[in-house]
């Protein structure tokens, strides 16, 4: 088996519609999900939360790599959805206070990774209906962006 000298990191060649696509595809699924949360059960709701927090990100990073930033640059970023949202918003996405302060609330309180890792915190989460309009803002306007642009 032959190694490649350059390894090419998942992801690091896909174009800006193809991450946006597959934003699209995490959004249904959470969509899909939130319909198999149960009363008074919060854990029953975590695979909504992963997949919406997912598709933000990804919705997000399609509109960076659209406007020329580096796959690079865009993994370096990490899981951080209030630097996404800050850069977004130096390329004109204008989000409404209430989801960029979620965005920035979101990462300060490293709901990605707790969300994936830790059962005990669905208590300090997002509220579910705060996420599922973060989610759907996110998405219009990154699709707005999109229409313009082609």
């Amino acid at each position: 088996m032959q190694e490649s000298a350059e390894r090419v990191y998942p992801g690091e060649t896909a174009s800006a519609a193809e991450i946006f696509a597959l934003a699209e595809s995490y959004r249904d699924a959470a969509v899909a999900l939130r319909q198999c949360g149960r009363p008074g059960e919060p854990l029953t709701l975590e695979p909504f939360r992963l997949a919406a927090i997912h598709a933000v990100e990804l919705y997000l990073n399609a509109l960076l790599v659209l406007e020329g930033q580096p796959a690079t640059v865009v993994r370096g970023l990490q899981h951080d959805l209030a630097e996404r949202a800050a850069r977004v918003a130096t390329l004109g996405l204008c989000l409404r206070k209430r989801t960029a302060r979620h965005l920035r609330a979101m990462s300060a309180g490293r709901e990605y990774l707790r969300t994936r890792y830790d059962p005990a915190a669905t208590r300090d989460l997002s509220q579910v209906n705060r996420l599922e309009a973060t989610l759907e803002e996110v998405r219009r306007k990154v699709a707005q962006k999109f229409v313009a642009g082609s």
